[in-house]
Formats: structure tokens, C-alpha cells, sequence
């Protein structure tokens, strides 16, 4: 067991990478998941936490949610704003960073009836967008693409006020739950649908408008990162695409490209590569394949289609 602790222990000095000693500040996952459900429960009152709410009790319920929230959500700001500094090798005397979390914390409480505004809207379009859907609880307790869309919009807030690691722990969290990867730095319009949710990406700097559509597997990237002289990656320029309003991707379209436009009310369809801007209401697929059928001994026969899985 010595044999083992030492091996250990140089593996910790030999590369400082991956390892954090000697620092006092760091995001909790556990606690920042927590205030992501509680936010979620005054999202969506009745579907996520208590059950028995009614016209009469929904004030104080209301009440005494944000009353155990604020707090929760305020030390965790001041954690992550610390982790921030302390980063950057700042000195930090104790509770440098509370006025700032508590600042921080008040606005993004003040902006959560804006918040609940755009996920209804959300909602809807998820309703409205899928001839699956038989109501509005089925949609929000049961579609995968509303939990990513709506942890999105709750970590956008956050992103916006400038604690990132905290919205990033959120959307990740989603992305673990839905298969969707939304970064919380896009910029997503009203009325924003992901039907069926696996395996879509959307890049940090993605811009997309108002009732866009997107079918799982879409893609939202970037073509290559630029780097500067000395090789690292230039950070903080536009390089995913832009999604302009009414807008529907199907499935596994890939779009990349900081530069790249897809104009307002087109349809890209299925597995299209798109790395070029294209005008308002274009319609752009891949020309349909030659499929060929045969039996399995060689003879054409085209009503029938042999496979092995």
C-alpha cells in the first residue's frame, strides 16, 4: 500500500493538470443541480416538485420556494465567482466575492417570470410541432428536447450575468439526461423545438431566431478553430452558424461555420453538410441515392429489401 500512495502521490507532482490542491473555491455539481430543479419546480409549478398545489396555496408555495432558493443560489455564485478570480490568481480575502453573488442572484430571480415566459412559448411550439403530442402535460413531462430547451434557458441567464460554470454544469446535466448538447453561451429565439432530442449540438456561438425546428442529430458547428501564432486556440470569435427564424433542420443535418447563414423559413433536409450560406426560403437536400434491391442469391427483385443487422 506505501508501494501504491507514493506512485500515486508522483503521479499527482509530475503533472499538476487534473489535480486541485491548495485552492479554496469550487462549484459544487451536486449543489448546482439542486437549484436547477428547484428552478425548474417554479418553471413549471405542479409537474416537477409538489403535487398538491392549488389556487389557494400556490402564493405561499411560490413564496417559500424563492425564500429557500435565493440563498442556495446566491452562495453557490459567490463560490463560482471566487473559483473565477482565484483561477486568475487573484487574493481573495473571505466574502470578496459575496456582494457581487448577491447582486448576481437578485437579478437573475427578477428575470424568471421573462424566463417562464419564453419556455411556454417553448412548450407550445413542442405541441404544436409534434402530431404525437396529445397535450401539454404529455410535452412537458415526457419530451426530452423541452428539458434540454428549458435547462437551456434557466443556464442562458446565468451565462448572460457572467457565471459560466455554473450554466455549464446545467447543460451539461441536460445533455446527460436528453442527449441534446446545448452550449448556455447560443443565442436561441422564442418558440424553439428539438423533436426527439439525440444526439443534437449546438455551438456556443450559434445565433437562431424565433419558431425554429430542429430533428435530432442536427448539428450546429464549427468548421475549424483558429488559432494564433503560437498555435492556441483563438477564443471568443463567432464560429458556429446562424439559424434565422422559421426554420426547419431535419434529421443529422450538419451545419457549420461562424459565417454561415440559413435564411429565414428554409428547410434543410436529412443529413444534409452545409458549410455555405444560403437565402431566405431555400429548400436544400442531397440528391436522392440510387438504391439498389436484389435477393440474396443475386436476382433483382425490387418489391423486396433483404438485411442483415
Amino acid at each position: 500500500m506505501h508501494k501504491l500512495t507514493e506512485e500515486i502521490l508522483d503521479s499527482y507532482r509530475g503533472d499538476e493538470r487534473a489535480r486541485r490542491i491548495a485552492r479554496r473555491y469550487l462549484p459544487s455539481r451536486e449543489a448546482i443541480v439542486e437549484i436547477l430543479e428547484a428552478v425548474l419546480d417554479l418553471m413549471y409549478p405542479g409537474y416537477f416538485g409538489r403535487r398538491d398545489l392549488s389556487q389557494e396555496n400556490l402564493s405561499a408555495h411560490v413564496a417559500e420556494a424563492v425564500a429557500r432558493l435565493a440563498p442556495k443560489l446566491e452562495s453557490e455564485m459567490e463560490h463560482c465567482l471566487c473559483y473565477g478570480r482565484e483561477r486568475e490568481e487573484e487574493l481573495l480575502a473571505t466574502g470578496a466575492c459575496a456582494p457581487r453573488a448577491h447582486e448576481l442572484a437578485e437579478i437573475f430571480l427578477s428575470r424568471l417570470p421573462q424566463i417562464r415566459g419564453l419556455l411556454i412559448r417553448d412548450v407550445q411550439a413542442a405541441f404544436d410541432g409534434d402530431p404525437a403530442a396529445t397535450n401539454l402535460d404529455e410535452v412537458i413531462l415526457a419530451y426530452p428536447g423541452v428539458l434540454a430547451v428549458s435547462v437551456y434557458r434557466i443556464a442562458h441567464a446565468l451565462y448572460d450575468l457572467g457565471v459560466p460554470m455554473m450554466a455549464r454544469i446545467m447543460t451539461e446535466w441536460a445533455h446527460s439526461k436528453t442527449g441534446a448538447d446545448i452550449h448556455p453561451g447560443a443565442n436561441i429565439g422564442a418558440a424553439f423545438f428539438i423533436d426527439h432530442a439525440t444526439g443534437v449540438v449546438i455551438g456556443e456561438t450559434t445565433d437562431i431566431g424565433e419558431g425554429v425546428k430542429l430533428y435530432q442529430g442536427v448539428t450546429l458547428g464549427a468548421l475549424s478553430f483558429p488559432r494564433d501564432a503560437s498555435g492556441q486556440i483563438i477564443r471568443g470569435k463567432k464560429r458556429h452558424p446562424t439559424v434565422e427564424s422559421g426554420s426547419t433542420l431535419y434529421a443529422n443535418a450538419t451545419v457549420l461555420g461562424g459565417q454561415t447563414v440559413v435564411g429565414a423559413g428554409s428547410v434543410i433536409g436529412g443529413s444534409v453538410f452545409l458549410t455555405r450560406s444560403v437565402p431566405p426560403r431555400s429548400r436544400v437536400s442531397l440528391k436522392e441515392p440510387e438504391l439498389r434491391v436484389a435477393t440474396r442469391d443475386g436476382a433483382a427483385e425490387p418489391d423486396a429489401i433483404y438485411f442483415d443487422i
